[in-house]
């Protein structure tokens, strides 16, 4: 079944692309009797949950739409981070001064050759999720056309009827649009579309400071253009550390992102070829006009079309409802990732596959509350959290101690001349039990796994005082708050008995 909709431009990295994952000349394969699971939609949460459980023995149908990989491979989280390395070489041009390091004046990026550096990784990494891997070396019966529930224990494509004993919907989210005057007809990107582009937009409105607009919003200013974030709320990366926000606008000032925060997009209209964005700036009205708007406000769960209510599986504007084993409310049928899921990651879509394998194959137990579930925003610095904030604790009723160590007071951030960023790490009151840390730096992503790994192996920040760190990296911060933690233990009383015992020893 052919695309709908081509991907542009319309190049041999692309072309590759599709080949793999969602070739033109695929044929269909004819249909088994029953499968254990059919699952419907091929992005991260789909592939993991078909070579899950056909790697386990059972008979699988995988059935995608579109493109198989779904957001993250084909506009989500290779083609940003492809982007954001190439941004990334121009921040260290900027800085490269301060490191007695002379760069020759001029240097900038070559904006057609960055996209399509993107689109070749894009294509090499591809093969991963190609039908023709799943279909012939995981022995997975892959269907690409449009899938829908027909009856208690069958879903159609394209004429071609699955049965199944137990079915999965992993049918992903879609970005949304505000309904703002003017927009749809004056045209406008997302995280859909923006990846096609060959041609760097001089004047550049980002619509929404979650992560996919702070991420782009602040490569494209490094890659050249004027950039323009516009967020209705007092701050941006809402549900973020404040003091970690803070640290982040800093460095967007310093790249010279316009930042404008309580401000609403309220009309857009053409302007002589130009966009005009009429701004509500804290009660205000303010003019903008850009050549490109990049919307990132939100997802929307892809329910449509699926024949959801012919099965009674319940779903709402918010996606498909499912209970802690991300069961629906049909208790053959299943969901994972972005169709369902409060977090929409990647790697939270995989962790939910998994959980859904168990559960849909074997008598399970596996419960989605279990998980815990880290996340990053790949600006720079990076910001990543895991666990609760202290706004959530205080919900909670949890009284925490916080322990941050800044940068500033690393050695191997000094050497490196990375000194903004902190980590922070919350435990609870009276033990040394890590129920959240937010660290804000450079690679912070990389560093945010020791601290999950600590809370789900139930080690806490005392013993992690105890594990020898490479001296000197920046990781080493997190093994200085186990020793800021171990010396809140020495109390007076604790204090004075060393003391006298030191003194006996004399």
């Amino acid at each position: 079944m052919a695309l709908s909709e081509p991907v542009l431009p319309a190049d041999d990295h692309n072309a590759e692309l599709v080949g793999n994952v969602h070739p033109e000349n695929w044929k269909n394969p004819e249909p088994a009797s029953r499968y254990n699971l059919v699952v419907l939609g091929a992005g991260t949460a789909g592939l993991v949950t078909a070579a899950g459980a056909a790697g386990l023995g059972a008979k699988v149908a995988l059935v995608e739409r579109r493109l198989m990989g779904g957001d993250c491979l084909n506009v989500g989280c290779v083609p940003s981070k492809c982007i954001i390395r190439s941004s990334r070489v121009l921040g260290d041009i900027r800085e490269a001064e301060a490191l007695g390091v002379r760069v020759p004046p001029g240097s900038q990026a070559d904006f057609a050759r960055v996209m399509e550096r993107m689109r070749k990784i894009r294509a090499r990494i591809s093969h991963h999720d190609s039908a023709k891997r799943f279909q012939e070396e995981l022995g997975i019966d892959v269907f690409l056309g449009d899938g829908r529930f027909t009856g208690p224990d069958t879903v159609e494509v394209d004429g071609q009827v699955l049965r199944f004993r137990k079915a999965v919907i992993a049918t992903g989210a879609r970005a949304t649009r505000p309904p703002v005057e003017g927009l749809e007809e004056t045209g406008y990107l997302t995280n859909e579309t923006v990846f096609s582009l060959t041609e760097r937009p001089a004047r550049l409105a980002v619509i929404g400071g979650g992560p996919i607009g702070c991420e782009l919003a602040q490569a494209f200013r490094r890659l050249g253009s004027e950039v323009t974030l516009i967020e209705m709320g007092a701050q941006f990366l809402a549900r973020e550390d404040p003091d970690a926000a803070r640290i982040l606008l800093e460095s967007f000032e310093r790249d010279g992102v316009r930042v404008l925060l309580e401000t609403a997009l309220k009309k857009v209209e053409s302007a002589g070829g130009a966009k005009r964005l009429t701004l509500d700036r804290m009660g205000q009205a303010e003019t903008l006009e850009v050549d490109e708007i990049l919307v990132g406000v939100g997802r929307a769960p892809n329910v449509e079309g699926l024949g959801l209510e012919a099965v009674g599986v319940k779903f709402d504007r918010n996606g498909v409802e499912v209970n802690d084993k991300l069961q629906t409310t049909n208790p053959r049928i299943f969901a994972a990732g972005d169709i369902c899921l409060r977090y929409k990651f990647t790697h939270t879509a995989d962790f939910a596959a998994r959980i859904v394998i168990q559960n849909a194959l074997f008598p399970g137990s596996k419960s989605l509350s279990s998980l815990t579930i880290p996340w990053c925003t790949y600006t720079d610095p990076e910001i990543a959290h895991v666990g609760l904030y202290e706004r959530d604790a205080r919900e909670k009723g949890i009284a925490l101690d916080t322990f941050i160590r800044p940068f500033k007071e690393v050695d191997r951030a000094i050497a490196e001349g990375e000194e903004e960023g902190f980590v922070k790490i919350h435990v609870r009151k009276g033990s040394d039990e890590i129920v959240g840390a937010t660290i804000v730096a450079r690679h912070a992503g990389e560093m945010i796994s020791e601290l999950t790994l600590a809370m789900v192996g139930k080690i806490g920040l005392g013993k992690i005082a105890a594990v020898i760190h490479p001296y000197p990296t920046q990781a080493e911060a997190i093994r200085q708050l186990g020793d800021a933690y171990n010396r809140t233990r020495l109390t007076p009383f604790v204090k004075g008995l060393f003391a006298r015992w030191l003194a006996w020893t004399r």
